[in-house]
């Protein structure tokens, strides 16, 4: 399955779905992560290290399992702390899901105080319907020579990446006990934004403990809070986590 996860700044996949793209990775999906901007201006860093931290967090949560095919990173280029919610911006990171065909769409959750993650959440959200449409030409993103045919991603799912101080209420919780020390090494990578950073000194810790919670809640050492406005289909329980 092509599975695209989208994020507004490098490190927001890795805090809201790390775990989940190593398992989804591990079990032999084709994950493409998108950066839509590359967190430049910061208070710490500049952009030659902010994308050398990306592409080291891309290494930590690269799959070994044999026959798995490597993650890739691409970045849109969209300016940070400017990003905005307009046709040419829905078209582009349309092109996107067609060049990758994707079938699933990760976004983040629509309810946070950064106005970038609200307004890359709008974009996506648009973008996953301008996809399907025939007859109209969408640009080449960055790394592709071409673009698919239309193509509606089956399902969108939202991760948790939040600037509020709330709660998530999740739809469903992916178990990541297997996978969340790669996670928390990806998130580790990004030393500017935390090790270097006074304000942020120690999160890595505090989102292992905040996995750890989650993953008590369905009876596991490590979990992921996800939503979905689309119930989701089943056809037995083998998979669920008892």
């Amino acid at each position: 399955m092509n599975i695209l996860v989208i994020g507004p700044h490098p490190d927001d996949q890795e805090i809201g779905m790390g775990g989940t793209i190593v398992a989804l990775a591990e079990q032999g999906h084709n994950v493409l992560i998108c950066d839509m901007t590359d967190g430049c201006p910061t208070p710490v860093g500049d952009r030659p290290t902010r994308l050398a931290e990306a592409e080291a967090a891309l290494a930590c949560l690269q799959p070994t399992r044999p026959g798995t095919t490597p993650l890739r990173r691409v970045l849109m280029d969209f300016p940070n702390r400017r990003v905005e919610h307009t046709l040419e911006a829905r078209h582009r990171v349309a092109g996107l899901i067609r060049a990758h065909q994707a079938q699933v769409v990760f976004l983040p959750h629509e309810e946070d105080a950064h106005p970038d993650h609200r307004e890359v959440t709008r974009i996506v959200e648009d973008a996953r319907f301008d996809a399907k449409l025939t007859k109209i030409e969408m640009p080449v993103p960055p790394g592709f020579a071409s673009i698919g045919p239309p193509i509606y991603p089956k399902w969108l799912i939202y991760y948790y990446c939040s600037h509020l101080r709330r709660v998530p209420d999740p739809t469903f919780i992916m178990d990541t006990s297997a996978t969340s020390g790669k996670k928390i090494a990806a998130v580790g990578a990004y030393r500017t934004q935390f090790e270097l950073n006074p304000k942020n000194a120690g999160f890595p810790e505090r989102l292992a403990h905040w996995d750890s919670y989650f993953g008590s809640r369905i009876g596991a050492a490590a979990g992921e809070p996800f939503f979905t406005k689309e119930p989701l289909g089943l056809n037995g329980f083998a998979g669920l986590v008892m």
